[in-house]
């Protein structure tokens, strides 16, 4: 078996909408997801290949050779890897060249990372229009769990701000897999606390010495539920919805389950986990066209890119393959 063989899968799901920032995918919904998927893979191939060449360690340059069209995707890649936030483009300061990582699995973590920060431009920006992003989204970790952790096919909403009847209505996490939607609220406490639910306005965070009360995040679920059916309802559209309360370190204790609502603690988490990764559906068409409406109800705050015509970092993926 052969080293390109051997080299491993990378899956990273998409970030479709973050907040109320202007995204390529409300652009053209049918498009980005299926083209993402291909030039990722591309992308992945050419740099595990030129990891493994002999010669190694390979730099990304500091500077982009060229921008003419015959300037290859991967170069237009790298050089995108190498522009800081949408926050400090304008310093324009030459970063230092480094090699890459020594091991495959680092150069998995080390793609990954990259890629996220080229995701955040796609969900922050078309060919002509850009958002004015908070740095924190940057360096969020659930964020890039999130991204990273779960398939290609996962299409990510990160608490959206949907426009309902001209009103912006806060949303949860959106988590839309070929099969259906999953809104997810995290509630990530203590790691030596006890989240006790019930079936009251607020729950109980049980500490060894202390208690506290939270607001019942099922309130919130089930506002962004409804928005969500509304949409669907509204365009004849059927497309399964489901509501968790997820918490990664914690237990969640409860006499009796929310109605049609999971609760998934940290025991509970792995089996969520893994049957979330073991999903192989591609895309599909009616996943897509739910998509295409939800962002289209979504608010998206913007103002016009000046420089768009030549900015390679926004003319990656997706728009120099075509050009």
């Amino acid at each position: 078996m052969t080293q390109t063989d051997m080299k491993g899968v990378i899956v990273i799901a998409q970030l479709i909408k973050l907040q109320d920032y202007i995204s390529r995918y409300e652009w053209d919904t049918f498009r980005y997801p299926t083209q993402y998927i291909r030039v990722k893979k591309q992308n992945w191939d050419k740099l595990y290949e030129k990891w493994a060449e002999p010669e190694r360690p390979v730099y990304f340059e500091a500077e982009a050779q060229n921008e003419s069209e015959e300037m290859s995707t991967f170069a237009k890649f790298k050089a995108l890897f190498r522009r800081e936030s949408l926050l400090d483009s304008e310093e324009d300061e030459e970063p230092v060249s480094e090699p890459l990582p020594d091991t495959e699995e680092e150069l998995k973590q080390y793609f990954l990372d990259k890629i996220f920060h080229f995701q955040l431009k796609w969900a922050t920006s078309t060919v002509n229009r850009i958002s004015f992003v908070h740095k924190k989204y940057y360096d969020d970790p659930l964020l890039k769990y999130l991204l990273q952790r779960f398939p290609d096919t996962y299409l990510l909403m990160y608490y959206p701000v949907f426009n309902i009847k001209k009103a912006p209505i806060d949303g949860e996490i959106l988590l839309i897999s070929p099969i259906g939607i999953e809104i997810i609220y995290f509630m990530e406490e203590d790691e030596q606390a006890v989240i006790m639910a019930g079936d009251e306005r607020t729950w109980t965070v049980q500490k060894p010495n202390s208690s506290a009360k939270v607001l019942n995040p099922t309130i919130a679920l089930k506002r962004t539920e409804h928005i969500i059916n509304r949409i669907l309802h509204t365009h004849d559209v059927e497309f399964p919805v489901y509501k968790t309360v997820l918490s990664r370190t914690n237990s969640i204790v409860f006499a009796m389950k929310p109605y049609q609502t999971e609760l998934i603690g940290k025991n509970e988490y792995p089996n969520w986990f893994q049957e979330k990764r073991k999903l192989t559906s591609s895309l599909k068409n009616k996943q897509l066209k739910t998509v295409e409406l939800l962002l289209r109800h979504c608010q998206s705050i913007s103002v016009q890119r000046p420089e768009w015509q030549e900015d390679v970092s926004l003319r990656t993926i997706g728009d120099l393959e075509e050009s």
